[in-house]
């Protein structure tokens, strides 16, 4: 069954923004804390800041943040060892997450905040670390030039009628690289290869740094689809809510591996000489008031049970995710990188 999302308009007013900072002052702080944290981000500042200020004005805990790629920082934890000045590590991949639980750089967590509002799947088996988000991957398609019933997979992407008329991301994208291990823990090498041979045919010079970037050419009619992670669209949309362009739920087809999912996501390092409050920042974080404001300001799908994502959004009970295992993701990352680097992928 496929499933389409139209072009809603998209409002958020002040009063929603005060209702979420109502909500956040919910909040308590259970525990005595330090009065700052450090925290290595792989997650865009913009996305995440307006979350970590909702939680020092509610804690009175100042967070010192370092933004950079995932893959940088990741490097970074590892060679800084236990002298790290890092409390906390949030990236949007839960792949790099379960690399550094591996490497033994983060804690397990035994808390019972993370127990009933995170469901087993989108965590770490210790806990050490725990989903805040999710994030799905679709086909952004412009409605004058592509009709809906002609792509059903994203697989379909790399077929010859596409020549020309697709974008995709570049190679080093976190997204893409998860995205093409799901692909081959589904279908294999084979047919993974093939599908990447197909859309490096088909895109040609349209490969993009950012999703955003993939977003724009399609609603300007430059290229006819684009495979972006499902929040891209929607705040496009939110700007231009008269762009020709729609969102398509890929794979949903009978025997199809279904949409591909990743989490954003936070860990606490085993080297923190903070752990009181990096427990309390976690604990807001996977709250309802944190994942509220979480969902909000990014679009994505909130984890916690008891929390709706935008109404936007193609309802998360309508459409099937691929049963890849999260934590997979990890030691499928090096195969999938030398499978990217044999098709040239750039």
């Amino acid at each position: 069954m496929l499933f389409v999302c139209s072009l809603p308009t998209l409002c958020r007013t002040i009063f929603s923004s005060l209702f979420l900072l109502f909500m956040v002052g919910a909040f308590v702080p259970s525990a005595p804390a330090a009065d700052s944290l450090t925290i290595y981000s792989g997650r865009s500042e913009r996305l995440i800041k307006p979350v970590l200020d909702a939680f020092t004005a509610t804690a009175g805990i100042q967070i010192q943040l370092l933004s950079s790629g995932t893959t940088e920082l990741l490097n970074r934890l590892k060679a800084e060892g236990d002298r790290t000045s890092a409390d906390l590590f949030i990236t949007n991949d839960a792949g790099s997450l379960e690399l550094a639980r591996t490497a033994g750089l983060l804690r397990p967590l035994n808390m019972r905040e993370i127990d009933r509002a995170i469901p087993s799947q989108f965590r770490a088996p210790d806990n050490a670390w725990v989903g805040l988000s999710g994030r799905f991957w679709i086909v952004v398609y412009n409605r004058t030039m592509v009709q809906p019933d002609q792509v059903t997979s994203l697989l379909d992407l790399g077929d010859p009628k596409w020549k020309d008329k697709i974008a995709i991301p570049n190679s080093g994208s976190e997204y893409l690289q998860a995205g093409v291990s799901v692909i081959r823990a589904t279908y294999g090498d084979d047919k993974t290869r093939q599908f990447l041979q197909g859309i490096k045919a088909n895109a040609d010079n349209q490969v993009y740094q950012k999703s955003s970037q993939i977003v724009d050419a399609v609603a300007k009619g430059q290229v006819a689809l684009g495979i972006v992670n499902h929040y891209y669209i929607y705040r496009h949309l939110a700007t231009q809510p008269d762009a020709p362009i729609a969102a398509l739920m890929p794979d949903q087809q009978e025997g199809g591996m279904g949409a591909i999912m990743n989490v954003a996501g936070v860990g606490i390092l085993k080297s923190t000489k903070h752990l009181d409050s990096a427990k309390l920042l976690v604990e807001f974080l996977v709250a309802q008031a944190g994942e509220k404001l979480v969902a909000e300001l990014d679009k994505e799908y909130p984890l916690h049970q008891d929390v709706k994502a935008d109404p936007a959004l193609v309802e998360r009970k309508n459409f099937r995710a691929a049963l890849v295992p999260l934590t997979k993701l990890a030691e499928l990352r090096e195969p999938t990188l030398a499978l990217i680097e044999q098709v040239g992928l750039r």
